[in-house]
């Protein structure tokens, strides 16, 4: 029965890791590029944006991140309708199959809060994006100055 046993373990194995090769990972089609954090002052919250490519041939969709430099990363949505801005979380983003989603200032974001130790301008903060699948992405984002209002130099990944 031992002897059994040990020469099923192998198999099995192998058929697990043939089980999950045979489906890759949202996060395995996804390219992060042009991202970058722009810090506010004192204890206000940060804006984190990102420019996600989906190179598969499946939609993906953005559920989540995380950062070990916040304590809170939400994903969040602003709008503005008859003059009035708005902001809400939203529970996730899609990025279409061959296409791209954009993160950026006056649309989807992630808001950032409570830094810890506090960021300051060039700093560079990791960021794990979470997809509905459970798959992650580790993203390097580039802090920049309240004022910026594009990614500028930021990395590409």
């Amino acid at each position: 029965m031992i002897i059994r046993t040990a020469r099923a373990l192998p198999l099995l194995a192998t058929g697990l890791l043939l089980a999950t090769s045979a489906h890759a990972g949202e996060a395995e089609h996804i390219r992060a590029s042009h991202a970058w954090i722009r810090i506010l002052p004192g204890d206000l919250p940060a804006g984190a944006y990102v420019v996600l490519e989906n190179t598969g041939d499946q939609p993906a969709t953005l559920r989540s991140a995380n950062s070990t430099r916040y304590g809170s990363v939400m994903l969040h949505k602003s709008s503005s309708e008859g003059g009035v801005s708005r902001m809400a979380m939203v529970e996730s983003l899609v990025i279409p199959a061959h296409g791209e989603a954009e993160l950026a200032p006056g649309g989807y974001h992630l808001m950032m809060g409570k830094a810890n130790p506090p960021v300051k301008p060039g700093d560079e903060v990791k960021l794990t994006l979470h997809f509905d699948d459970g798959s992650t992405l580790d993203t390097d984002f580039v802090t920049r100055p309240a004022n910026a209002t594009d990614a500028g130099d930021a990395h590409q990944h």
